[in-house]
């Protein structure tokens, strides 16, 4: 087939990620740290949401571009094998819409594509994920608030993935509570019922643990209105930074990393392509 020969760079690296006009720099870092483990790879970077690509080139005049654009220009390039790796948290809505376009350039592409599980997918790598994290966070004599983002509909696709989150962290400690910010158990909706329960468990510190792969709008305002409103009652803080950001976020935990470098690997893998062996 004439067109095939104009398929001649091996790989590439899609990062697909929802976008922050805030922090948008820690999705460059992580593609730093993806370049590094995957030398013989370009990586891309592509935000979904239309509205950080449009402020971030009005704000800062930064132009990026979401991900039916850069896999055009990933094809256009001709690159052989494409891993779009999904940087997100749940399986959900923009998980499943990055599938939804990875299956259509299939159509048409003669590139061998594959897009990786969101990072909370596998059972046994988002109970280690849980596990490891709560301990990194914990306090003595502090409760933690984990607060999801959530989803605005309960019929989702993967909102068992949020929902087993919520569950196994309440399970494991006596002072874990969860809420979202929409959708399922929104704090709004029922913050009386949760200082309750917590002033019943003995709760006189809290600490506001923000589910986010970036500190981006919704850590500074939401997050901040919840630490406030809990106030109040108890003496509430948000979680400090678990890495060299002064923000608590997810997406620069090595743990969330790993998950993705090994997501990735594994996409490569399955093209029959084997890299060397990384110790995660």
């Amino acid at each position: 087939m004439k067109r095939y020969r104009h398929y001649n760079k091996k790989r590439a690296i899609v990062l697909a990620c929802f976008g922050s006009v805030i922090e948008q720099q820690k999705y460059l870092d992580l593609k730093d740290v993806v370049e590094d483990k995957f030398p013989d790879c370009e990586v891309f970077v592509s935000f979904s949401s239309r509205m950080v690509i449009k402020m971030l080139k009005k704000e800062k005049n930064e132009e990026y571009k979401n991900l039916p654009q850069t896999l055009a220009d990933v094809d256009m390039l001709g690159f052989k094998h494409v891993v779009v790796a999904s940087v997100n948290i749940y399986p959900t809505d923009e998980h499943e819409v990055l599938k939804k376009i990875v299956d259509g350039f299939k159509h048409f592409s003669l590139a061998n594509l594959k897009y990786t599980n969101a990072v909370l997918t596998k059972t046994k790598e988002t109970s280690d994920f849980l596990k490891d994290l709560n301990e990194k966070v914990t306090q003595e004599d502090t409760a933690n608030l984990y607060v999801i983002h959530g989803t605005p509909r309960l019929d989702t696709s993967g909102i068992d993935s949020i929902n087993y989150a919520a569950s196994f962290l309440e399970l494991i400690s006596e002072s874990n509570f969860t809420c979202s910010l929409e959708g399922a158990m929104p704090y709004n909706e029922i913050s009386d019922a949760l200082k309750l329960k917590m002033k019943k468990a003995g709760v006189k510190k809290v600490q506001v643990i923000p589910m986010l792969l970036v500190s981006g709008n919704h850590y500074m305002k939401d997050m901040h209105e919840i630490r406030d409103d809990l106030s109040d009652t108890f003496d509430s803080t948000i979680a400090s930074s678990l890495s060299k950001g002064d923000t608590f976020n997810l997406i620069e935990l090595e743990k969330t990393q790993t998950i993705i470098l090994k997501e990735i690997e594994d996409s490569f893998k399955m093209m029959g392509i084997k890299h060397k062996q990384f110790t995660y």
